[in-house]
């Protein structure tokens, strides 16, 4: 077994790439759908700031884009009220691969970003 000589304590933040011209959309869909808290502030790069339990997501506007399965994991307490809020709010719910010792499903924010949410039972 690789022994690294980093010893990570914790997830700090995630960047996530929205097109240009869509921060008030961002800033609506993560606040309003999801709920999150912004982080007020006048952030690098004109990227907005959103607090989930004690982790950071990060939000800024690039060209271009794609449709990747790269996405950032939120675990939560419930997922099936998780799962029953976001299909509510007309938000599609996709699935994946059983992974043994947790529940997950899938969905993506109006500008094509994968989310995870999780459980582990």
């Amino acid at each position: 077994m690789l022994k690294t000589m980093i010893q990570f304590k914790r997830l700090d933040h995630i960047l996530v790439s929205i097109p240009e011209q869509a921060t008030a959309a961002a800033r609506q869909f993560y606040s309003e759908i999801l709920g999150l808290r912004e982080i007020p502030g006048n952030h690098p790069g004109g990227a907005i700031w959103f607090e989930i339990a004690d982790i950071q997501l990060h939000l800024r506007e690039e060209t271009g884009g794609n449709w990747s399965l790269r996405h950032p994991a939120f675990e939560v307490d419930n997922l099936d009220e998780a799962r029953q809020e976001l299909a509510r709010k007309g938000v599609e719910i996709s699935y994946s691969s059983v992974i043994e010792g947790r529940d997950r499903f899938f969905i993506r924010d109006p500008f094509g970003n994968r989310i995870e949410f999780i459980q582990y039972e």
